[in-house]
Parts: structure tokens; C-alpha cells; sequence
């Protein structure tokens, strides 16, 4: 077999097993994935908007209210698939209203069912002030939420 027809079928080969790869089927997402309507009635305030990426990353907002002395709206983080749930952790940075100087951060802890459509679960606030210490009493809040569908 001449050196040309020995690379000409290395190529096929490699494109063959190219085309193989890439038809195959991607894994099935975790059920989380997507954007949901959440309540946490004990929260300060109660109505949040999460997105959860396949990627393992989570992004949370609500309206800048929860807090009259400090920001209070955008958290992100990460998930991960825990058994039958999922589990993660929010981070939120704010800032003094008045000041506009770094007040500190808040992690949320979070553990989440999904069913269909909707999700359970709970979480836990933890804060920290601006030296990273922590601050005040961690908060439980309970958590429902429904899938925010086209």
C-alpha cells in the first residue's frame, strides 16, 4: 500500500470517527436547568428569579428592596446534582446605600427537589461584614418555585 492511499484512509478514519462524536446524543440536562419563579415567603423579600445553567453555575435576582440600607439584588453561584436534588451556594457582595462602600457579603446555601415543572427545597443565609467576619444570625427560609416555561 503506497504512502498516499495509507494517509487518504487516515484522513476518512479520522473524519468518520469525527462525524461519529459529534452525532452523538449530548447528555440529558439535570431538570433544574432553566429559569424559575421563586418564593421564599421569610426572606426579606419574597419573590426571586433564578437560572439555573448546564454548566453548573446559578444566577439569582429580585428587586433591589430586600434590604433599605444596603444592595440587595443579584447573587450568583454554582449547583450541583445531589441523589434525587440539587445543591449550592449563592454569593451576594453589597455595598452601604448611603456610603456606596463595600458593607460585606451574604452566602446562601441552598437544597432543592425538582418535580416536573415546580421545585422545593430550603436555604440558609449566612452574613459576613466588609473584614469578613460574620455578622447577625443565619436566616432558614423555606423555598418553592415554578418553571418559567415559553
Amino acid at each position: 500500500m503506497g504512502f498516499r492511499m495509507m494517509w487518504t484512509k487516515l484522513i476518512c478514519t479520522g473524519v468518520i470517527l469525527g462525524c461519529l462524536a459529534a452525532c452523538q446524543q449530548s447528555p440529558v440536562p439535570n431538570p433544574v436547568v432553566g429559569a424559575w419563579v421563586v418564593r421564599m415567603p421569610d426572606a426579606p423579600f419574597p419573590m426571586h428569579m433564578f437560572v439555573f445553567h448546564a454548566d453548573g453555575t446559578v444566577q439569582q435576582s429580585n428587586p433591589d428592596a430586600g434590604d433599605s440600607h444596603a444592595s440587595d439584588s443579584s447573587l450568583m453561584g454554582a449547583w450541583r446534582a445531589d441523589g434525587a436534588g440539587v445543591r449550592g451556594k449563592l454569593v451576594e457582595v453589597t455595598a452601604d446605600r448611603s456610603s456606596r462602600q463595600f458593607a460585606g457579603r451574604v452566602e446562601i446555601a441552598f437544597a432543592l427537589t425538582v418535580k416536573g415543572d415546580t421545585l422545593e427545597g430550603n436555604a440558609k443565609a449566612e452574613f459576613f461584614d466588609a473584614d469578613g467576619k460574620r455578622a447577625g444570625t443565619p436566616v432558614r427560609v423555606g423555598m418553592t418555585g415554578d418553571r418559567v416555561l415559553p
